[in-house]
This record gives C-alpha cells, sequence and structure tokens, in this order.
C-alpha cells in the first residue's frame, strides 16, 4: 500500500487510488498463499516438467501448417484468426500439461527420462523409510553402526506422532515401549555417518482416519523408497505394491548357520531334553540342539555331530550325536 501510495503521488493520482490498488494486489497475493498451502516443491517440478512438454506439444501442433489450407487463405482477418486460436491452443495444452503433470508420480517420470533415476541410485542410495515396530525394536543402533545400511534413514512426522502417544498413554508396556522409540531416535541423531531426517507429510498424510501402515505404504512409492519393518504384514503388502521391504527377521534367518548332517562343534548342555536320554543346547543366535544320550552331561560343553534336522512353525530342530572319541 505503501508502494502504491507513492506510485500514486508520482503519476499525479490521488494518494488513496494507490493504497486502493496495494491493498488489492496484497489481497490477491494472500488469496494465492493459501490456494498454494498444500503445493510443495515437487509438485512444483512436476507442473512445470507436464507445462514444459504442454507447451513444446502445442508449438508441434502450430507449426503443422493448417492455416496455409486454401479455405484458410480466403477467410477475412486471418492473421487475428491465427494469433486467437494459437493463444488458445497454447493455453490448453499448457493446461493439460500441467494437470497430468501433477497427477503424475515419480515412477512415471522415470520412465520418461530412465536415466535420471539411475544416476540418482548409484550416487546416493534410496532412502530407506523406517516405521514405528523397526525404532522400537532397536536393533537399528546397532546394525546403522555397522554401515550396512546404505542410503539416508527418514522418519515420517506421523510415525513419532504415535511413539508420543505411547509415551502418553496409560498402559505401562505401551510407555515403556513408546520412551524406547523416542531414545532410539536420539541416540541415531547423535551417530556420526548416519543421515537421518525427519519427513513432513503433506495434508492428506495427516488424516486420522488412514492406518500408519497405509500412510507408510503410500508415502514409500512416493519418495522411492525402501521400507524397513518388522511387521509382516505391512511387509507383505508393500511388496504387493511394488515397494522394497526389508526385514530385520529376516536378515536374522539368513544369518543363521546351515547346519548340515556331519558337521561338528563343541556345544554347551544346559537342560535335559523331552526324553530321558536327551540333552538341550543352544547356538549364540538361540537355535536349539537336541543331543541323544546325553543327558548325564548337562552343564559341560562336549562336541557333537549333527545328525538330522526338521523345520517347524517356530524353526528348524536340530538333533545331534556325541561324538566318538
Amino acid at each position: 500500500m505503501v508502494i502504491g501510495i507513492f506510485v500514486s503521488l508520482g503519476i499525479d493520482q490521488p494518494w488513496w487510488f494507490g493504497a486502493v490498488i496495494g491493498g488489492t494486489a496484497m489481497a490477491l497475493l494472500v488469496l494465492l498463499d493459501m490456494l498454494f498451502a498444500r503445493f510443495s516443491l515437487r509438485n512444483f517440478s512436476h507442473a512445470t516438467f507436464g507445462l514444459g512438454i504442454g507447451l513444446f506439444c502445442a508449438w508441434l501442433v502450430t507449426r503443422i501448417g493448417i492455416f496455409q489450407l486454401g479455405v484458410f487463405q480466403r477467410m477475412e482477418n486471418l492473421e487475428d484468426i491465427r494469433n486467437v486460436t494459437e493463444f488458445l491452443i497454447y493455453v490448453s495444452f499448457a493446461f493439460f500439461g500441467v494437470t497430468f503433470g501433477l497427477r503424475s508420480d515419480r515412477d512415471q517420470f522415470a520412465f520418461i527420462i530412465p536415466y535420471v533415476r539411475f544416476r540418482r541410485d548409484g550416487a546416493e542410495g534410496e532412502p530407506l523409510l523406517l516405521d514405528t515396530n523397526i525404532i522400537i525394536d532397536g536393533r537399528i543402533l546397532k546394525v546403522a553402526d555397522t554401515g550396512f545400511l546404505s542410503g539416508p534413514l527418514v522418519v515420517p512426522r506421523f510415525v513419532l506422532d504415535e511413539l508420543q502417544r505411547l509415551t502418553e498413554s496409560g498402559d505401562s508396556q505401551k510407555v515403556i515401549r513408546g520412551k524406547r522409540g523416542l531414545e532410539v531416535m536420539e541416540k541415531l541423531r547423535g551417530m556420526t555417518g548416519v543421515r537421518l531426517s525427519i519427513f513432513e507429510p503433506e495434508a492428506w498424510q495427516k488424516r486420522e482416519d488412514l492406518s500408519v501402515d497405509a500412510r507408510l505404504a503410500h508415502l514409500a512409492r512416493q519418495l522411492n523408497a525402501r521400507l524397513l519393518t518388522n511387521d509382516e504384514d505391512l511387509a507383505k503388502v508393500a511388496r504387493l505394491r511394488g515397494i522394497t521391504a526389508l526385514s530385520f527377521n529376516d536378515l536374522v534367518i539368513a544369518l543363521q548357520p546351515q547346519l548340515n548332517p556331519g558337521d561338528e562343534l563343541a556345544l554347551n548342555l544346559l537342560k535335559p531334553g523331552k526324553d530321558r536320554h536327551q540333552a538341550v543346547g543352544y547356538l549364540a543366535d538361540g537355535t536349539m540342539i537336541v543331543v541323544n544320550q546325553a543327558v548325564g552331561l548337562v552343564g559341560q560343553t562336549v562336541d557333537v555331530v549333527i545328525s538330522s534336522a526338521l523345520p517347524t512353525s517356530a524353526g528348524r530342530l536340530i538333533f545331534a550325536e556325541l561324538k566318538a572319541k
């Protein structure tokens, strides 16, 4: 409004005229700010890309020489008609280009320009999106410290809100889980070599009627991120939607030692087995080994030979015999 007053006085107009013009301009800016409140930088880049494609298509259409036909050449005011028509073509193609750009996701842009995504992944790696369970689990601290996790770690704001709600619930077990999750977040932020960022979701992702799992799956697809979770149901849903889901449980199973019949090892026998002649020992990863004819050696470390292994719902049950001396 002050600028408008000075401009009005400079062109010999009443001061109130400039004040009105300045106030109107400011009202339009505030209105535009309200309209673009949900418009993110990602949306802007998509809209710009779509605008470029739309204008290019309009340029191609206006260059096909349709106005060179005889039916158009016989018209009066041909130049005016041509200018208006080209203007409408550019506006229409620009509008549809921006619309299609905003409706497209990142994977569709990667299909149009395939090498853009390849170079990005090779340079820094896809981000890892953490869910609530993997944070509360706590094992991510040791795994991240080893350097095996490539790419930045991303935690959505609604996951932190869920941890906060756990700490404020009346259930003592939930309070303990929530506090442990917040402590893990604090330690992750302080670790050297770990890039941790808090993602502020868009307005629709803050809706309480959507589950956290649904928002995580959509956000992982939107960010082209891998999902790190211990929730098997969430991992299955993510994989069905084409999202890479990583699980510490799968990693533990993959790293279990593959004991085959005939392998030898030293085993500490801790307790008697189900049958009278059996004794039970455990490997470092918790795998149970049942040793036949060893009940009298409970409390000792003995050499055993693996005889067989049976798959069970809880894992593999391994049987062994005492090594002959």
